[in-house]
C-alpha cells in the first residue's frame, strides 16, 4: 500500500477540515529476529533463503477492514493481477488506501465495484465484509485474545471468506507466529520448488515439512512467498 499522509475517517467525522492524519505507521512481529534463527539453524533451505532478504519483514498497518477486503481481492488471483484490482477499488471507494471504510464501501453498488474489475461475487462479499463490520457483527477488540483457530472460526462466517482468508488475516494483520496456510498455492508451489526439486507436493507432505517450521510457520511461509515474488506481500 502506498506511505504517505491520509484523510482519516475519524479527523472527517470530526470535522478537520484538512482531514489529514499522519501516515499510518507500520508494525512489524517483535519474535522476527527471533524465528529467523530458529528457522535458520533447523532447516536447511530457510537457511539459505532468509539472508536473500535481508531486513525486510512482515508488516502489519492495523487496520481489521482493509486487511481482510485485501485478502478477498486477492483471492485466487496473482499478487500483481491483485494490486492491480485493489488500487482501482480504492479509487472507486474513494478514503485512504490503509484505512478503508466500510461505510464508504456499502455506498457503492455492485456495478459500481465490478468497474474496478471485480466478479460479481467478490464485489457481493465485499459488501457483506462491510456490513459485518458497519453492524459490530465481528467482535474486533476480542480477537487479540482469541486463539487461531476461534479467530478463523467467527471469520469463516462471514460470507466470501474461508480458512485461506481467515489465515491470511491471522498473519498480516495479528501476526500470529505459527500458521500453516496449506490452502496457498504460493505456499505448495514453493515447498515443491525449495524441498522437493519441482515434482508435484501433496498437502501431507507439504504440512510435514510446516510442522518442522513450528512455532514460527508463518515466519517460514513469508520467506517462502519471498523465494516466487521477491516484493513482499502487503495487506
Amino acid at each position: 500500500m502506498a506511505a504517505g499522509a491520509t484523510a482519516s475517517p475519524a479527523a472527517v467525522a470530526a470535522g478537520d477540515p484538512a482531514g489529514v492524519a499522519q501516515p499510518t505507521p507500520t508494525v512489524t512481529p517483535f519474535y522476527w529476529d527471533e524465528a529467523c534463527r530458529h528457522l535458520a539453524k533447523r532447516d536447511r533451505v530457510m537457511k539459505k533463503l532468509i539472508p536473500k532478504f535481508g531486513e525486510a519483514r512482515l508488516q502489519s498497518r492495523g487496520d481489521a477492514f482493509t486487511t481482510l477486503a485485501r485478502s478477498i481481492v486477492g483471492q485466487q488471483i496473482s499478487v500483481k493481477a491483485a494490486q492491480s484490482v485493489w488500487d482501482r477499488f480504492v479509487a472507486v471507494v474513494g478514503g485512504p488506501a490503509t484505512h478503508l471504510s466500510p461505510a464508504c464501501v456499502l455506498a457503492r453498488e455492485v456495478p459500481e465495484l465490478r468497474a474496478a474489475g471485480l466478479s460479481v461475487r467478490k464485489a457481493e462479499y465485499l459488501g457483506d465484509l462491510a456490513r459485518h463490520f458497519e453492524s459490530g457483527a465481528v467482535h474486533v477488540g476480542q480477537w487479540q485474545q482469541m486463539d487461531d483457530e476461534a479467530i478463523i472460526d467467527e471469520l469463516v462466517a462471514i460470507r466470501g471468506i474461508g480458512r485461506w482468508t481467515a489465515e491470511m488475516f491471522l498473519i498480516f494483520h495479528l501476526m500470529r507466529p505459527n500458521v500453516l496456510p496449506l490452502d496457498d498455492l504460493g505456499l505448495i508451489k514453493g515447498i515443491s520448488q525449495g524441498y522437493f526439486s519441482g515434482e508435484p507436493v501433496s498437502r501431507a507432505e507439504a504440512r510435514e515439512v510446516g510442522d518442522a517450521w513450528a512455532p514460527y510457520r508463518s515466519v517460514a511461509t513469508w520467506y517462502i512467498w519471498r523465494s516466487l515474488d521477491p516484493l513482499p506481500v502487503d495487506y
